[in-house]
């Protein structure tokens, strides 16, 4: 049977994880959160109150096999807890995608080996790209490489890396296809050397950091194929949640960063027009008729595209459900809703920055901190439009890169 949710309290009665409305805990973990939200800014980490709260509330076991005693979550269920995260801060939305989507790896593991990594209510893991290689050697690889963007690295237990193979002779391990080989290793954190890059414009609290290794063994059982990783038939967890690669789950859990980030904007600009008389008017700017538009319009491009996103995920499961595995069309269709929907919350968000005036630019006040992040979303290689091209190439029958799907 799975273990139970970590409880705050000895006499709280246990709960499946799969049962928790976890957006109602978001919720409460809010206020502290937002107390919070310049300190992760400046110190471009989570702090240790949030991390352990997250962590006692379930947060990081959210697409964990319930055999590990994880939530298992379907998508659709997933990604409102990431926009509710991103509506109070956006570095600890995106640092709980990033770890979450990392967590999927179990399904793909031998059991020993994801209870080893997973089993605790701390086996937190994270990775990002860069140069490296795995050397074979007896039992596992020698590995010397050195990546960045790991998001949530502060916090994570275990690292990861996707590097070339290369063979005891020297020469590079090739896929059937003539590609090279690509692995994912694991190891515990306590094994590399970080250096301190993540000075950026936003998502400044995700402390998305370097880390190199040189010679680490890693044994054989502690790394997989990295296209195993987002093959679902390759997986040992059955479960529909792994139905989905980790890159589909990615991409819509970013978009819920996105939208969260536009709907504490639309929140935050309709308490700022109730009272601001703009300089030159003579009243304030709710009662001007195009700040009405704006506002309406802004919520109903973030309602239909988050929308469009949900109800797509519901309907892709259902079928997945049904069929017993996801098909390109639909792996497509989060690729594209996911998008559009980062690509809307940007939209909305610098119509409504600009309309806010020089009340925007003061630090102090709710608006510059959302529109760094969206943008810097934006910027992520989930949001990029070259995503449109890889859809619209697709669509028309054209070949179509699906490296990121």
């Amino acid at each position: 049977m799975a273990a139970a949710l970590p409880k705050n309290s000895a006499e709280e009665p246990q709960v499946h994880p799969a049962a928790v409305d976890y957006v109602a805990r978001v919720k409460a973990l809010a206020p502290r959160l937002a107390a919070h939200a310049q300190e992760i800014d400046e110190r471009r980490e989570l702090p240790k109150e949030i991390i352990d709260r997250m962590v006692d509330e379930g947060f990081f076991r959210l697409l964990l096999p319930k055999s590990l005693g994880g939530a298992e979550l379907l998508p659709a269920q997933y990604v409102p807890i990431i926009e509710a995260f991103a509506e109070v801060d956006a570095s600890t939305a995106w640092c709980l995608n990033q770890n979450s989507g990392c967590s999927m790896t179990a399904a793909y593991l031998s059991e020993e080996v994801a209870k080893e990594m997973f089993g605790g209510p701390r086996g937190i893991l994270a990775w990002g790209p860069g140069p490296g290689e795995a050397r074979v050697v007896a039992g596992g690889y020698n590995v010397t490489a050195q990546w960045a963007f790991a998001s949530g690295s502060h916090h994570a237990s275990w690292l990861g890396c996707h590097v070339p193979v290369i063979e005891a002779n020297g020469q590079p391990r090739m896929e059937g296809d003539g590609t090279p080989a690509v692995r994912t290793l694991f190891f515990p954190k306590s094994k590399t050397k970080f250096t301190d890059i993540w000075h950026t414009m936003g998502l400044r609290g995700t402390g998305s950091d370097q880390y190199e290794v040189k010679d680490l063994f890693v044994p054989e059982d502690h790394s997989l194929p990295s296209i195993a990783r987002n093959t679902p038939e390759k997986r040992r967890e059955k479960g529909l949640t792994y139905s989905f690669s980790s890159l589909s789950m990615y991409a819509a859990g970013f978009a819920g960063v996105a939208t969260g980030c536009a709907r504490a904007t639309i929140a935050s600009f309709i308490e700022l027009a109730r009272d601001k008389i703009p300089r030159g008017a003579r009243v304030t700017m709710r009662n001007n008729h195009v700040i009405q538009s704006q506002v309406a319009q802004a919520k109903v491009r973030i309602d239909s595209a988050w929308g469009h996103l949900i109800r797509s995920l519901e309907d892709i499961t259902e079928a997945v459900r049904q069929r017993g595995h996801i098909t390109m069309d639909e792996r497509m269709a989060i690729r594209l809703n996911s998008t559009y929907c980062i690509q809307t919350a940007m939209d909305v968000i610098d119509i409504l920055y600009q309309a806010a005036g020089a009340t925007a630019i003061f630090n102090e006040n709710p608006f510059e901190r959302p529109w760094r992040d969206v943008h810097s979303v934006s910027q992520q290689i989930q949001g990029r439009q070259a995503h449109f091209e890889t859809v619209g190439a697709y669509l028309m029958g054209l070949p179509a890169d699906t490296s990121w799907l």
